[in-house]
C-alpha cells in the first residue's frame, strides 16, 4: 500500500470542458428572454426604444446559436479557448443591447456578469481572468452611452455621475464576488470528484487482488478437460509409436508434461476449495497482522498492543477497503514518527477500536481543521514525507464506507502547555460491522 497516492492525478482534465449543448440551451434561453423583454417594453409598455437595432442583436445571437447547433453534435465538448470565444461573444452582445438601451441605468445591467460566472465555474483560471478583464471594459463602456433608458417621455434624470459610479461599483463587485465564489465551489467539486475516482480505482485494485484465487480455480476447471484429452491422446500415440526411436522420447516428454500440468491444476483447485473460506474471513488479530506485516522493516519500531486479548475477538469478512485504509494510516504514522508507532487494538460487545499513535510532531491546528479533505498535503510545511493528501482522503473514505468513525488528534503532554507527544488516529466501528453473521 502506498500512502503517497496524492501524486499528480489528471482525472479531471476533461471535466473543465463544457458540452456545447449546455451553452446552446443557455443561449436559447437568453434569446427567448431578450425577445420577450423587447416585446413587452416596445409593444405592451410602448416605451420609445431602437427596436430595429435591438432585434438585429437578438437575431445575430439566435443565428450564431442555430449554426452551432446544426454544425456540431450535441455531445461536442469545447476546448477552453472556444468556450471563451462563445462566452465573449455573448458578453459583447449583451453589452451592445445595454449600450443602446440606457447603459448602466438599465435594470437588466447586472446580467452582464452571467458569462463571467459561467467561465469561472467551468474554465481554466487564465481564460476566466481574460473574460473578466473584457467584462470590466464592457461595464465601463456602458457608463458613457448616449442612449436614454426606454422609459416614460418626461423621464430625464438618470441619477447623475454619482449614481452611475455607484451602479458601476455594484455590478463590478457583484461580478467579482460571484465569479470567485463560483470558481472556489467548482474547484472543490472537481477535486472531490477526482479524489473519489481515485478511491474507486484503489478499491477496485484491492478487490481484484482478492479475487485472483477464484480466477485461478476457474482457470483450473476450464483447462482440466482439454489437458485430459491431450493426456489420453499422448498415451495412445505412445502405445502406437512408442517403439519408434525417432518418436518415443518426444512422446514420453509430451505425456509427462501433460500429466504435470494436470497435477498443477489439481493442486490449484484443491488450494482454492480448502483455503477460500480462510481467505474470505479473518479474525481481528489476523487482519491487524496482515495490515502491519508489510511495514515492519521501515526502521521505526512498530508495536501492537491488545489490552482485551484475543478471546472473543470478532471474525469478519476480508474487506479490501479496511486493509488499504488501515495500511495507509500506519504508513503515514511511520513516515512522521521519530522512533516508534503503537497500534492499540480493543474490542468489547459494542465496539472495535484501533488506535494508531506515533511519536512525531503531531498535526498543526490548520491541518486538524481540514484533515481528511483531498489534497491536504502535509502535517507541517517542512514535512519529511508526502502523505496526508489524497492517500489519507482515500483511506478515510474507505474506512467510513465500512462503518468506521475516524478521529484525528494530537496526544497532549502530561501537563498543560507541555509539548505534543505525537499524533493519534482513532478508528472505531460498531462491532456488528466487523463481524460476519453466523449462517
Amino acid at each position: 500500500m502506498n500512502a503517497n497516492v496524492d501524486t499528480q492525478m489528471n482525472f479531471g482534465t476533461s471535466s473543465r470542458r463544457l458540452r456545447l449543448e449546455t451553452l446552446v440551451r443557455l443561449r436559447w434561453l437568453a434569446v427567448a428572454g431578450q425577445t420577450m423583454t423587447l416585446i413587452i417594453v416596445s409593444l405592451v409598455l410602448q416605451f420609445p426604444m431602437p427596436v430595429l437595432a435591438v432585434a438585429i442583436l437578438i437575431g445575430t445571437l439566435a443565428i450564431v446559436n442555430f449554426i452551432l447547433q446544426v454544425a456540431f453534435p450535441s455531445t461536442q465538448r469545447l476546448e477552453p479557448i472556444w468556450t471563451f470565444a462563445i462566452l465573449a461573444l455573448d458578453l459583447l452582445q449583451m453589452t451592445g443591447l445595454l449600450f443602446i438601451t440606457g447603459g448602466l441605468s438599465n435594470p437588466f445591467a447586472p446580467l452582464i456578469c452571467v458569462p463571467v460566472i459561467i467561465t469561472f465555474a467551468s474554465q481554466p483560471l487564465r481564460h476566466a481572468m481574460a473574460l473578466m478583464v473584457l467584462a470590466l471594459i464592457c461595464i465601463s463602456s456602458l457608463a458613457f452611452t448616449p442612449y436614454p433608458l426606454p422609459w416614460y417621455a418626461d423621464y430625464i434624470d438618470r441619477g447623475g455621475p454619482v449614481m452611475l459610479v455607484a451602479i458601476w461599483c455594484s455590478i463590478v463587485s457583484m461580478s467579482t464576488f460571484a465569479a470567485f465564489y463560483a470558481y472556489r465551489v467548482s474547484k472543490e467539486a472537481n477535486l472531490l470528484a477526482d479524489a473519489l475516482t481515485a478511491t474507486e480505482l484503489v478499491l477496485q485494485k484491492e478487490k481484484h487482488l482478492s479475487q485472483l484465487d477464484g480466477l485461478a480455480a476457474a482457470a483450473a476447471h476450464e483447462l482440466g478437460t482439454p489437458l485430459a484429452t491431450i493426456s489420453v491422446v499422448a498415451k495412445e500415440m505412445e502405445r502406437e509409436f512408442g517403439k519408434d526411436p525417432r518418436l518415443s522420447e518426444d512422446l514420453q516428454l509430451l505425456r509427462s508434461q501433460s500429466e504435470r500440468c494436470r497435477d498443477i491444476l489439481k493442486q490449484l483447485t484443491t488450494m482454492s476449495s480448502e483455503g477460500d473460506e480462510h481467505m474470505r474471513t479473518l479474525p481481528l488479530s489476523s487482519l491487524i497482522e496482515e495490515v502491519i506485516a508489510p511495514h515492519r522493516e521501515f526502521g521505526i519500531k512498530l508495536t501492537v498492543l491488545e489490552p482485551a486479548g484475543r478471546d472473543g475477538e470478532p471474525v469478519g469478512s476480508r474487506n479490501p477497503g479496511i486493509l488499504y485504509g488501515l495500511g495507509n494510516l500506519i504508513e503515514n504514522a511511520l513516515d512522521y514518527a521519530k522512533e516508534q508507532v503503537t497500534v492499540t487494538v480493543e474490542h468489547d460487545n459494542r465496539h472495535v477500536t484501533i488506535t494508531i499513535d506515533d511519536d512525531g510532531e503531531g498535526f498543526t491546528p490548520d491541518i486538524l481543521l481540514r484533515i481528511g479533505e483531498p489534497y491536504v498535503t502535509s502535517r507541517k510545511s517542512d514535512a519529511r514525507a508526502g502523505g496526508l493528501g489524497l492517500g489519507l482522503f482515500i483511506a478515510k473514505t474507505l474506512l467510513e464506507r465500512s462503518g468506521a468513525h475516524l478521529k484525528f488528534e494530537n496526544r497532549a503532554g502530561p501537563t498543560p502547555g507541555a509539548p505534543v507527544l505525537g499524533a493519534s488516529v482513532v478508528v472505531r466501528w460498531p462491532r456488528k460491522a466487523m463481524e460476519t453473521p453466523i449462517k
